[in-house]
This record gives structure tokens, sequence and C-alpha cells, in this order.
């Protein structure tokens, strides 16, 4: 398989998965283990390198909001300053354990038999999430009050382990904490903006004297495919969700984590 159509594939996944509460990071493990899709030092960097692609979607389907907050940020407007602050208050506590345990978190956690535990009981929070009739408070999710901002920014922390899902992870404690389906799932694609933009500048920076002329490139075609395919993954996942729920996706990260699983136990 050519390294372009590796890249195709590899950039559909990160699209398709990185919004859904399914684990983007998971995804990619398994299709790299399993269907030899670009193991090795470079591809792990491509990995984190074309989430970029996909965090240029939500900024482009919620430019209008996200130039409103930062014109406010300049008029005077109290919730956009509170709601910037709130969303670097929720990015803090992902740097703070990614600096400190994030090398170790990559040699101990990353290996498919924790993907597929973290899938299916991943899953399972789901489905039992999406049973409890919560009382929802919030409805805004640039209005949030500062300390559900923090209380998000830790929970999503356990999406480090591969398998968990940094969107589910926000989205449920968001849930939990009082918003509505549709704000919960909102905050998860804006706190992803810093989060994967430090996460892409900090590789980029690490893997810049290994990356050429050619890697550039294959970056670039996994780049622009993960952002068409998050922009239409994205607008459909919202109508979803606010009508008919979870159920579907927790499904999802249980059949793959069990399929994974069974073959990891024939030795594939």
């Amino acid at each position: 398989m050519s390294d372009a159509i590796r890249a195709v594939i590899l950039g559909i996944i990160e699209g398709v998965t990185e919004f859904l509460p399914v684990s983007s990071t998971g995804h990619l493990l398994v299709a790299e283990r399993f269907f030899d899709l670009g193991e090795g030092a470079f591809w792990d960097s491509f990995t984190v390198l074309i989430q970029l692609g996909a965090i240029l979607a939500i900024v482009v389907l919620y430019f209008k909001k996200l130039w409103d907050v930062a014109i406010g940020m300049f008029t005077g407007d109290v919730y956009a300053r509170r709601f910037v602050i709130g969303v670097l208050v929720a990015f803090l506590p992902a740097v703070v354990v990614g600096l400190a345990a994030g090398k170790y978190i990559k040699i101990l956690l990353f290996n498919p038999w924790v993907v597929c535990f973290s899938l299916i009981v991943g899953g399972a929070i789901l489905l039992w999430v999406d049973r409890i009739d919560l009382k929802p408070r919030e409805y805004d999710a640039t209005r949030f009050p500062l300390l559900m901002y923090l209380y998000i920014g830790i929970a999503q922390c356990v999406a480090m382990i591969p398998g968990v899902s940094r969107s589910g992870a926000s989205i449920v404690a968001a849930m939990f904490l009082g918003a509505d389906k549709r704000a919960a799932a909102e905050f998860s694609f804006f706190l992803a903006i810093p989060t994967m933009i430090g996460a892409f500048a900090y590789d980029f920076y690490k893997n810049r004297s290994e990356m050429n002329v050619d890697h550039i490139g294959i970056v670039a075609i996994g780049f622009v495919v993960s952002f068409i395919t998050a922009i239409i993954v994205v607008k459909t996942f919202l109508e979803y969700v606010t009508r008919h729920g979870f159920a579907v996706f927790a499904w999802w990260r249980v059949v793959v984590g069990t399929l994974g699983l069974i073959a990891l136990a024939l030795g594939r």
C-alpha cells in the first residue's frame, strides 16, 4: 500500500472519529496494528499532525461564534472574556498532566490491549449515561460557570489513556455537570482547539529535523482529508445526538473493542 493511500485512510479515520465519543487515537492505533497502516515513528507523528485538519473544520463551522467571542474580548463583553478564560482553564489540566506524565503514558499504555479494553469500558459508560435521566441546566457552551470548565478539563485528562476518547470524556463530564447533549458536544469541540493545536505544535517542533519534503506531502494529504471528513461528521453528529443520544457510538465502541480483543487473543 502506498504512503498516499495510507494517508487518505488515516485521514478519514481521524476526521470521522476525532469529535465522536469513540476515540480517534484508539481507532488509529487499531488500524495501524491490524491493517498495516503506517506503523513507525513518522506515522506516530502523522496521526498527531493531521488532527489540525479536524480542528480547522471546527474553526470553519463555528467561525462566526468564534469571531464574535474574539471581538467581544476587546469590546468588554463579559461572557466572551469568561468563555476564553474558561477554555484556558479547561485546557490547563491536560498541559500539566501531559508534560508531567505524557512520556510514560505513551510508553506504558499505547498498545492495542489497552485500547480495546478502554473502548469497551468507555462504551459501557456511554450507554449508562445515555439512559440516566439527567436534568440539564446549561444550554450554551459559551456560558458555563468557570468551575464547570475546570472540572471538564480535569475529566479530559482521563482521555490520555488511548481508547478513552477526549470528546467522550469531556461530553460525559459536561452532562453530569448540567449541560444538555448539544452544549456538551459543542464545548468538547471548542476545547479541542487549544488541546490539539498544542499537541500539533509540540510534536512538530520535536520531530521537525526528521521531516522531509515527502513527509510534508503525506501529512498535507492526511490534513486535507481529515478536514473535509470532519466538517461532514460534525454537522451530522450534532443533529443526531440531539435527537437520538449516544447509544450507537457506545455500541460501536463495544463491538470494535471486542473484535480487537478476539484478534489479539488469536495472535494477530
